[in-house]
């Protein structure tokens, strides 16, 4: 028999605020519940059975396919269920989700006229869910007590966390709930506790515009961007964070006049790191998330799938790669960019998840941003903008030494694909980001021809990192900062959204 929380009714509301704080209530007593039991289990009590905590559910009834639209909300792809019937999703950290759900709350019930049903689920929280951003207890047991855990606790369960849902092939059994978001709450958790260790930085810092790099060039300069605006009072941006959660504030910034951040800045300022993670990210954070935050993930496939499908769980308005690539073109220059409208997909990471037939197909928001954003940044205009930047096909592989394969074969597809460029993450984002509903883009520098014999030399090869990564990262943060102009619910596309969709976005 489980030993739980006092068990919280469901119970119904209209207020989303309301809503809002009855999960809190579920989610934080629940953790309590597990945190204090796991403290007894370390210092050897014996406990009198299962300890469970279940996370917090919302749930919406409709039994009409009209809607109540507000006219503020008639050009937004998500805040609504696709037909009648019954949707429900678990959640979890609505400290860290507090604005987000919020706005998911608010839509639904602007749009439907309709109560949320707010309780607590059957869906076990993990133990290794519960624990706090520095908790470290269970590295105190021995192995036996550690394997006893099993028998006291709910351990992950991975059936409870597959992407069934954003991959579009789940299919709720007869008398089952539809899905009401993309994410379970025990995948969020999981994706959570992921980036931490890949990343070296806590969820909480992530902003809402997400930058990949495949260089660590761009990272140093970024740094450096960061640690200058801090030296601004007048910067948009309040602080900067770097790997082991090492905080530089704003100059001027006052205790506790940082929204959302205030006890995060004002508490610990991390430790740097003895070695540096294996996808180190950097955050150059504004009050209202909207900042930016930048991850080197490195060279291949692997890394890009395996980031971007944690930083979803985020629901960032939008991701994009920066990146240098092969120039598949005679008339392509060292420095010229490549602005990605199309891709092929040579990665095979998600070859399961997202079918190769599946077109990816380029978002006009963010490819007017990026034009726009290097023609500011490089004063070239109309015509002249073509000669340092061609629109096209990149093509992403999981081979690095693509052409010394035989026969030419490579070679052969990538022409008949009339690509321009060659890399080896575009298209795991660009794809990922299209499974995700994330709003996503590429722009690419070509650093080398291998097809025409220019490739990188170690003096050249530093030449043109110095001449261009600046620039190059400069471009990104610009059409970052047009986005964010332009409002994030224009960049929500309706191209991201299938026949059935879920209502979160």
């Amino acid at each position: 028999m489980p030993y739980m929380p006092p068990f919280a009714p469901p119970a119904n509301y209209t207020n989303a605020a309301e809503a809002l704080d009855r999960v809190r209530t579920i989610y934080d007593e629940g953790l309590a519940h597990l945190r204090d039991a796991m403290l007894r289990f370390v210092a050897g009590e014996s406990l009198p059975g299962r300890m469970r905590a279940c996370y917090p559910f919302v749930r919406v009834h409709t039994h009409t396919v009209s809607r109540q639209t507000v006219p503020a909300n008639a050009g937004l792809s998500y805040g609504f269920v696709a037909g009648p019937g019954r949707y429900e999703t678990t959640l979890t950290r609505p400290d860290l989700f507090s604005r987000y759900y919020a706005e998911q709350f608010r839509l639904l019930l602007e749009n439907h006229q309709i109560e949320l049903e707010v309780g607590t689920s059957s869906q076990p929280i993990p133990i290794h869910f519960s624990f706090a951003e520095n908790d470290h207890i269970e590295g105190t047991m021995s192995a036996d007590r550690r394997a006893l855990m099993r028998d006291v606790f709910d351990l992950p369960d991975l059936h409870a966390m597959d992407d069934g849902i954003a991959n579009g092939t789940h299919e709720a059994r007869p008398g089952e709930m539809q899905p009401l978001a993309l994410f379970t709450a025990a995948r969020v958790d999981y994706s959570l506790h992921r980036l931490r260790h890949y990343t070296g930085t806590a969820p909480e810092w992530f902003q809402n515009f997400v930058l990949f790099t495949n260089y660590q060039f761009y990272i140093d300069e970024f740094v450096r961007l960061g640690h200058e605006a801090m030296m601004d009072e007048n910067s948009e941006y309040i602080a900067f964070i770097e790997p082991g959660n090492v905080v530089t504030r704003r100059r001027g910034l006052p205790p506790g006049k940082a929204g959302f951040f205030s006890t995060l800045l004002d508490g610990s300022q991390g430790t740097p790191p003895p070695r540096l993670p294996q996808m180190p990210a950097y955050h150059l954070v504004r009050e209202d998330h909207s900042g930016i935050t930048m991850v080197n993930i490195g060279v291949g496939p692997a890394n890009a799938k395996t980031i971007t499908d944690h930083i979803a769980v985020l629901r960032p308005h939008a991701w994009m790669m920066l990146g240098h690539c092969a120039g598949l073109r005679p008339s392509q220059q060292l420095g010229d960019y490549v602005l990605a409208h199309a891709y092929v997909r040579e990665d095979h990471v998600l070859d399961e998840e997202l079918p190769l037939w599946v077109p990816i197909p380029a978002l006009s928001e963010i490819q007017l941003a990026l034009e726009k954003a290097v023609a500011d940044v490089t004063g070239f205009q109309g015509p002249e903008l073509k000669t340092i930047m061609r629109t096209g096909t990149v093509a992403s592989t999981d081979n690095r030494n693509w052409e010394l394969l035989p026969n030419n074969t490579p070679q052969r597809r990538f022409s008949q694909s009339r690509a321009v460029a060659l890399d080896m993450e575009s298209a795991t984002i660009a794809a990922n980001g299209f499974r995700f509903r994330v709003p996503y883009g590429t722009l690419l520098c070509v650093s080398d021809k291998p097809l025409h014999g220019e490739i990188k030399l170690p003096g050249m090869a530093n030449h043109f990192y110095r001449e261009r990564v600046e620039q190059h990262l400069r471009i990104g943060m610009a059409a970052i900062d047009i986005l964010r102009s332009e409002g994030s619910s224009r960049l929500h596309s309706r191209k991201l959204r299938s026949f059935a969709e879920v209502a979160f976005q």
